[in-house]
């Protein structure tokens, strides 16, 4: 149980937010919590939802997906439900429980929506999935190396990107093929791969994570060593944009701005021996901002209590969104119907 939910952030991140009208969600594994980030009257606020062992999100339209311990939320934003949401009149987004899969204990790794809808990492079976109601998942792609479906986490699969509606690029933390074998060789054993060619396209990274299309490039962190980076599908050279005070983790973009998660990550045998640690004895746990132009800190919020790690950063197209758990009270009170259906509605009695 969390006991210290705390932060502190740049005097210019509440004014950056509302200039673009965004909201930052982050999922936090070891704390078992999901933070929005908000600007409210010039102030930034901190809302935290407890959830067992959020890590990958996704977004798309009115979408949120969040993956857990051993299932998947689906939330849907409901604006009309938004005035509701105590403190009353503050909301302009709710995101509301909508469908809850059930995976079974697959570590989900990264998700995202594309064209056949939600795509996600199963990093336990070393493999990307897509949900079908039948099915806890439906594996659809394994890397080359990766020679039988099960339980140990081969390779350590843990980050993609959609390019075109399909996955394109995904990261891992070795080439092996036996339980837990990626560990052995963790400080640079790492690699990103082509989907469409199962293909190693770069070898010898430092714990990568979080690829992204963005722009025209193939964006990724870096994590051994703390840094936002770019890589060359081609020819596999890779070209650090900045280094940061963290384990970097998670990662979204608004136009040319990067909205980076940072994490403490403490001397255990998973993180021992990486550049980073060797670098930073200070590590930071927040979400940094940075202009991907010049490469520039531009803004942060750094947590200062029992949050130490992050995994996934998301933005919400609102201002002040608020996130329904399961067991809130205005789920069980909360319709959305089709418009045909709206339109035979009684209207309410005012009595």
């Amino acid at each position: 149980m969390v006991e210290s939910l705390s932060s502190q952030h740049t005097s210019n991140l509440p004014g950056i937010l509302k200039e673009l009208g965004l909201s930052i969600i982050v999922s936090t594994y070891q704390a078992g919590q999901v933070i929005i980030i908000r600007e409210q009257s010039g102030h930034l606020n901190t809302h935290y939802t407890p959830m067992e062992r959020p890590m990958g999100m996704a977004h798309q339209e009115n979408k949120l997906a969040i993956g857990g311990a051993f299932q998947l939320v689906e939330y849907f934003n409901m604006p009309a439900a938004a005035p509701k949401v105590v403190p009353s009149g503050t909301h302009d987004a709710c995101y509301v429980p909508r469908r809850v899969h059930f995976t079974g204990d697959i570590d989900i790794h990264e998700m995202e929506y594309g064209d056949e809808g939600l795509w996600l990492i199963n990093t336990r079976m070393s493999c990307l999935c897509t949900l079908d109601n039948t099915y806890s998942v439906v594996p659809r792609w394994r890397p080359h190396f990766v020679t039988a479906y099960d339980l140990s986490d081969r390779c350590h699969l843990n980050g993609m990107t959609i390019k075109d509606g399909e996955p394109a690029y995904v990261t891992a933390l070795g080439s092996t093929d036996t339980g837990g074998g990626w560990r052995s060789n963790k400080v640079d054993g790492g690699l990103m791969m082509n989907v469409a060619d199962n293909e190693i396209i770069a070898e010898g990274l430092s714990m990568p994570h979080s690829p992204r299309w963005h722009m025209g490039k193939l964006w990724y962190l870096e994590s051994g060593n703390g840094e936002l980076a770019t890589l060359d599908p081609e020819t596999g050279q890779r070209q650090a944009v900045v280094e940061l005070p963290g384990f970097t983790r998670g990662i979204c973009f608004a136009g040319r701005y990067a909205f980076i998660g940072l994490s403490q990550v403490r001397e255990t045998a998973v993180f021992a021996g990486l550049p980073l640690t060797q670098r930073e004895q200070n590590r930071q746990c927040g979400v940094w901002m940075v202009d991907t132009q010049s490469g520039s800190i531009l803004a942060f919020v750094s947590f200062t209590g029992d949050v130490e790690e992050i995994f996934s950063v998301q933005l919400l197209p609102a201002r002040m969104p608020a996130l329904l758990n399961l067991n809130d009270p205005m789920v069980r009170r909360t319709y959305s119907l089709p418009d045909a259906a709206l339109k035979e509605v009684a209207e309410a009695d005012p009595g």
